[in-house]
């Protein structure tokens, strides 16, 4: 070893970014190990001393001292050493250098292995302690291959994984493009090195976008309370302001909607609802079914469970496309939604009642159930039923002035009466009887 080949150290400790003490304490090692096979002293102390200014290296051989020698890797005799230096007492160590020269081919090949496995062992270190602490984070890829169904990503010095269940359906990952990635999970493999796991559907990567392109939610001004994603499809996601002078909404979507449209962009044109977050759970329910108008909410807390209704003509928009709308209402409020529409709940008493009054305005009305409204109509019924009683009542007192039939037998003597009123057989068989008489004058005088 010498300074060109310390020069080669400092060079790949600048390119490597590994120590090169580090890299030294792997081609000690290595000597070792061929020490011991050109030897075959699996069991003797060896230790390599290195110089990292010169190069200079000594392979050293430890042997303790003693009587009589049962081990010849491990011990030497007082009597030998005692030729070479009086002061030697049992239970001493000497050293017993080896000449490097005398390594033979094979032993230096087994060192050159040691020496780049050594050198990869510390870039996978490296690398772990770079990307343990990122998890949960995003990150830029480039998209190199596919196989097996999963992406490889090449992130910095080393290369990520999408797996099957983490992509997006619809999304094309063809080499060469660039994109976002959340870190699931990283893992640290002896043998094939770390282990990096990337999403593309992990509701998170919304919420890191948004970060990146918002500066009040990394000042924490404006907060993301939760997010309920489809990937590929649509996210609802709530958001709340520490400052009531800031717009959360506002400051997601940015002038002319620049913001929001980054993000979308990101996800390959996946549709985002942000809705104001509400300490009041009714009002996130009806920001949450937007685009839809909710007329009312029903609340059971044992089942944790809430009954929206909406107007009929609002239903399907309510529920969305597959139950979508109403799907993700519900993750991103915590509770289970039931839609019902106008006619669905309050349909009982408009069929009986024959009511075509909306539910809005029954409870503009004073009305908030069914069961009140029921039985306003049927003291009003009463009134009623009781106010035509009185009008019969008087209708029997007073005299009645009712149009009178005649016969043809009265005809004569009521001809002084006027105005007579005939019924429509007379008027029928009065006109038959004119249309013969005028036929018999014309047929006498032809």
């Amino acid at each position: 070893m010498n300074k060109e080949f310390i020069a080669a150290l400092d060079e790949l400790e600048r390119e490597k970014n590994i120590p090169k003490k580090q890299i030294l304490d792997a081609v000690s090692k290595a000597l070792v190990a061929a020490y011991k096979g050109r030897s075959k002293q699996n069991e003797a102390d060896v230790y390599v001393e290195i110089d990292e200014k010169d190069g200079t290296i000594d392979v050293l051989h430890r042997r303790t001292v003693v009587e009589e020698v049962m081990n010849e890797d491990t011990e030497v005799s007082l009597a030998e050493m005692r030729e070479f230096d009086d002061s030697y007492e049992i239970g001493d160590v000497a050293d017993f250098p080896f000449p490097v020269e005398d390594f033979s081919r094979i032993a230096a090949q087994t060192a050159k292995q040691v020496v780049v496995q050594a050198i990869r062992d510390a870039e996978r270190g490296m690398i772990y302690d770079e990307y343990k602490d990122r998890q949960g984070e995003i990150i830029t890829g480039l998209i190199q291959r596919v196989g097996g169904g999963s992406v490889y990503v090449t992130i910095g010095r080393t290369e990520g994984v999408l797996p099957v269940n983490e992509q997006v359906r619809g999304e094309r990952y063809a080499g060469g493009n660039r994109m976002k990635f959340y870190i699931v999970e990283v893992r640290g493999a002896e043998n094939r090195g770390p282990q990096i796991f990337l999403s593309r559907t992990h509701p998170n990567l919304v919420r890191k976008l948004f970060e990146l392109e918002v500066p009040e939610i990394r000042e924490g001004i404006v907060s993301i309370v939760n997010a309920a994603r489809e990937p590929g499809s649509r996210t609802k996601m709530a958001v709340q302001s520490a400052d009531d002078s800031v717009d959360p909404v506002g400051a997601c979507v940015g002038s002319r909607g620049n913001r929001v449209q980054a993000v979308v962009d990101e996800l390959m044109d996946e549709k985002i609802d942000i809705i104001p977050w509400s300490n009041d759970l009714n009002t996130n329910i009806k920001s949450a079914l937007q685009p839809a108008t909710v007329e009312k909410i029903v609340f059971d807390e044992e089942e944790n469970r809430a009954t929206a209704v909406v107007p009929d003509f609002q239903l399907s928009l309510a529920i969305g496309k597959e139950g979508q709308n109403v799907r993700l209402a519900a993750r991103l409020c915590g509770v289970k939604i039931d839609i019902k529409s106008h006619s669905q709940y309050y349909g009982a008493a408009e069929e009986l009642l024959d009511l075509d009054m909306p539910g809005a305005e029954l409870d503009a009305e004073g009305f908030y159930n069914v069961e009140d409204f029921m039985s306003d109509e049927e003291e009003e019924g009463t009134a009623e039923a009781a106010a035509d009683a009185a009008s019969v009542s008087q209708a029997e007192e007073a005299p009645a002035d009712e149009e009178e039939y005649l016969s043809p037998d009265d005809y004569d003597s009521a001809a002084d009466e006027l105005p007579i009123k005939k019924s429509p057989e007379e008027e029928e068989a009065e006109e038959g009887a004119d249309k013969d008489a005028d036929e018999e004058d014309v047929i006498e005088e032809s």
